[in-house]
Formats: structure tokens, sequence, C-alpha cells
């Protein structure tokens, strides 16, 4: 972009340009960025996904699903898992159910928002904590929490062997932590990344990396319910800013399809592919515009890939 801004200047206009510190954070293998498709939501969405990812030469390193390992048969739990395996890509899947889903009135109402993503009474805690117990029985290493209070418990059920010691606890975007304090929190009760919410901006994002070692996943596009902003200008910022980042590519002017099933799959099917062509896109601007950027290489060796027998 510097042409661009020195144009402007000339022009006698202000030139803007990288106001804030970079991120000296990496990956274990040093790498700044990883990209992640979410929204995969069935084993016929993977094998789409991982087919279009390599037509279009898309690195793609996780893979998360939002409507639940509780809405997989135990077969589309294992084939998912060996597919997620064969291909090195971690495969993250959202612990459910919560509120949203819930027959509680307050979760459907204007005013309920922050409501919808929580675990309600002893019962919603414990449904949610199973929904993470079947999915790691699965062979799933990576589950999408976004209650405190199941993180808390999942956390020290790991310590305690209940649960994989391997196993990893991304924290999903309905969290909505959104301060360097708050997810320090998150941090704190073991939460392995979290996702930030879509409208924070780069010097929120460089507060939050500032206070904490946590991979951060962050939307470059994200979906219409969570605010349908496209960054994709944005993206060499996001990276040298907020590093490490998953660059998380959602999809603007799509159907909300939670909760999946096979009567969506085509619908499903199709969003996915878009969602790697979007990648597509948001790379080769990165490397336009940050061509020194890092990418973690395939099958990266802290990936929470599945275990399978």
């Amino acid at each position: 972009m510097r042409e661009t801004r020195e144009f402007l200047v000339a022009q006698g206009l202000p030139g803007g340009g990288p106001q804030l510190p970079a991120s000296g954070k990496r990956f274990p293998d040093g790498a700044q960025y990883r990209v992640e498709i979410p929204s995969t939501e069935g084993p016929e969405v993977l094998d789409a996904v991982l087919d279009e990812a390599r037509a279009r030469e898309v690195p793609v390193h996780r893979i998360s699903q939002g409507s639940g390992g509780m809405l997989l048969t135990a077969v589309e739990l294992g084939t998912m898992s060996r597919t997620a395996a064969a291909a090195s890509v971690e495969l993250s899947l959202f612990a459910r159910p919560v509120a949203a889903w819930g027959t509680g009135a307050l979760a459907t109402a204007s005013g309920g928002g922050p409501v919808a993503a929580q675990a309600r009474g002893t019962e919603g805690l414990v449904h949610a904590l199973e929904d993470v117990r079947r999915t790691a029985e699965a062979g799933v290493r990576s589950v999408l929490i976004t209650d405190l209070g199941v993180l808390a418990t999942a956390s020290r059920m790991r310590e305690s062997g209940a649960l994989p010691a391997d196993l990893r606890f991304k924290i999903s975007v309905q969290m909505g932590l959104s301060n360097p304090a708050s997810v320090r929190i998150a941090e704190q009760l073991g939460a392995d990344s979290y996702n930030v919410p879509t409208d924070l901006d780069l010097q929120q994002l460089a507060d939050i990396r500032a206070a904490t070692a946590l991979p951060l996943d962050v939307y470059v596009e994200a979906p219409d319910d969570l605010g349908g902003f496209v960054r994709h200008f944005e993206i060499a910022e996001i990276v040298r800013v907020a590093a490490p980042v998953h660059l998380k590519f959602g999809l603007r002017n799509a159907p909300n399809i939670y909760p999946s099933g096979t009567h969506l799959t085509p619908t499903a099917v199709a969003l996915g592919r878009e969602r790697v062509r979007r990648a597509r896109i948001g790379l080769e601007l990165l490397h336009r515009y940050a061509p020194e950027a890092t990418c973690s290489a395939p099958a990266a060796a802290d990936l929470a890939l599945p275990r399978t027998s």
C-alpha cells in the first residue's frame, strides 16, 4: 500500500499507515498465522472444504464446526476424525447445547443476547460436558466452548484425567470477552485459543495481544449474524499486530444453517467451498501487502489432530 499512501501525501492528504507495534509472539513453529475454515458441518462438508483447498492451494490448518458433536452420529464423528487426521488438519467441534437451543425464554428475547451462549443450571453444565466427553471419545482433540463454567470444569477434568490430556479448548466468539483483563481470565481458566469478537479494531486487538500469549482467532469475514464485516484489506495488519493468529474466513450474505443436518447438506457444501475461495482472496492480499508474513507449514507439530485407532 506504500505507493498509494505516498500519492495521498503528495496531494496534501494524510497517508495513514501502521501506527501500532508489531506482535513478537508466534506459534510454536515460529509462524505468525494459520488458516481456519469455520462452519464445516459434517463429513460431506469437510470433504468439500479439503477438496476446494487443494484445488485453490489454500493451506488449511483448522476446521471448525458450529452445530456441535451432539448433532453428529457416532459414525459421522468417526468419519470426520479419520478424514481430518489423514489430512493433518485440526478438527474442532462445538460443545453444545447452550441456552439459545434450550427451553428458556430469555435467550430468545430482545435483551437476552448475553445469555444465549451460556450453559443453564447444573443440567446444562452436565450436558455440555457430556458433549465434550463424547466428542473426545471419538478421537477429536479440540472443542469450542462458550461458557466460563464449562471451560473451568472441563479444564479440571483434563487435569484430573477425566478428559484427554491433549484435548484443546478453543474459545468461541460467542463467549464475547472483549478486553485484555477478561481474555486473560479465559487463559487462566484453561483456554488454548481465543476467538475475539468480530468487531474489534486493530488497537483493541493489539491491547489483547499484549495481555495474553493465546493464539487469537480473528474473523477476516464474519457471518451476518456476527456483524457481517469484510476485513480483507486489513489482513496484513491483523497478522502483524495480533500474531499468532488464526485467520478465520466466515461468509457474509449467507444463511445461518445452525443446527445443520442432512436436509441442508447441499447448502453447507456450497458455503464451505465459498469460504475456501474467500480464504484464497484473503491470502492473495496478505501476500501482496505482507509477503514476509510467515504461515505454518501443513501438519505443524502442535496441531490438535484427531486421535484415530
